[in-house]
């Protein structure tokens, strides 16, 4: 079935005002300086690798503290919880030879976001709030090769990916999220992979959520690490017909802005926009503060470039909390439809 009430009440919410995603999971947990013991729990207290640093196991060895995260980023007035499964595909739980998981963390972590996101809504049923399962770029690029001396090498193919995004997005569904969020997309190969497999699974389960793409920009440059402008990257997905389409972390809010108004420009999708807290000091640290990222973005929202805003690395309650007072009496921006012609797309857009 279609969830058509989820679905009409979120695009209700984002004509009314400006909402707000959540901010940077990994860079919460960080602060609570785990050991590898916690990472284990008791479950996988005998495990035979190191899993410290998986950080979407912590969904079955520390719920608390995800659930703990997720309600000071609600706390901040967060209307989207992000579900902690950046990571939970086969692919990249491989690294702790985990894939046998990736499903249960998923079912997992939605559960723990979707009930403290009712326990808000119930609270203050005027400002609903929303979980977005989150289908992360996975560890591996089927467009470029890992081999310099091998330009046709791939480490991974297409139904490789397929299968690992069908298995987290039924996870993901069956623990009860509102939306599918395909996020962070360095290749867009990899995001039509993610594509195929969310809609095949809509089709198997009979159901069908809101879904959301955010694409990042490697650098300066201005395209993917794939290769592809931002112009080029909205033409070669906005066949999928998302919800909102927009741009997150690599960059912060400063150097993020002329592509944001890029796809602003030519996007007939509710803009998505949630940069990183500046770049990575010396120390792998991020300075940027919540006063001057919330300056940065409320700027975008005055100029009419942004429906949902939120942070990425580095970006903390703080930084939810003042993006949120710096945009509460800005208008979103309008819901434009754009002149009927042939748009195409390489690593160049091409439109006649």
């Amino acid at each position: 079935m279609t969830d058509n009430n989820t679905a009409a009440l979120f695009e209700k919410q984002l004509q009314k005002r400006i909402l707000l995603l959540d901010g940077g999971m990994g860079t919460m947990i960080q602060g609570y300086k785990l050991t590898e013991s916690d990472y284990r729990g008791e479950r996988f207290k005998d495990w035979h690798s190191d899993v410290k640093g998986n950080n979407d196991l912590l969904s079955l060895t520390q719920p608390q503290i995800i659930e703990e995260i997720h309600g000071k980023f609600l706390d901040a007035g967060s209307d989207i919880l992000e579900t902690n499964t950046f990571n939970a595909t086969t692919i990249s739980m491989a690294d702790y030879d985990m894939q046998e998981f990736a499903y249960e963390i998923n079912v997992a972590a939605a559960r723990i976001a979707k009930k403290i996101a009712q326990e808000y809504t119930e609270k203050t049923p005027d400002k609903p709030r929303f979980v977005a399962g989150v289908l992360g770029p996975t560890n591996r690029t089927a467009s470029i090769s890992p081999d310099v001396n091998d330009p046709g090498m791939r480490n991974v193919n297409f139904d490789q990916l397929v299968a690992a995004y069908k298995e987290a997005c039924r996870g993901l569904i069956e623990g009860g999220v509102d939306l599918i969020l395909i996020e962070t997309i360095f290749d867009t190969l990899n995001a039509k992979a993610a594509v195929y497999a969310v809609d095949e699974v809509f089709e198997e389960m009979q159901v069908e959520l809101p879904v959301m793409i955010s694409g990042t920009i490697t650098d300066a440059s201005g395209r993917t690490l794939s290769g592809q402008t931002a112009e080029a990257f909205y033409y070669s997905l906005r066949h999928a017909n998302p919800i909102t389409f927009g741009l997150n972390c690599a960059l912060g809010p400063d150097l993020l802005r002329q592509y944001v108004q890029e796809i602003s420009n030519i996007a007939d999708r509710y803009v998505s926009a949630y940069p990183n807290a500046g770049l990575p000091n010396e120390f792998g640290e991020y300075d940027l503060s919540p006063q001057d990222m919330a300056e940065q973005i409320s700027e975008w929202a005055r100029a009419g470039l942004v429906n949902l805003v939120g942070g990425c690395c580095g970006s903390t309650p703080e930084h939810i909390k003042a993006i949120a007072d710096a945009v509460a009496n800005v208008e979103p921006r309008k819901l434009v439809k754009r002149e009927v012609k042939m748009r195409l797309s390489g690593l160049e857009p091409f439109v006649h």
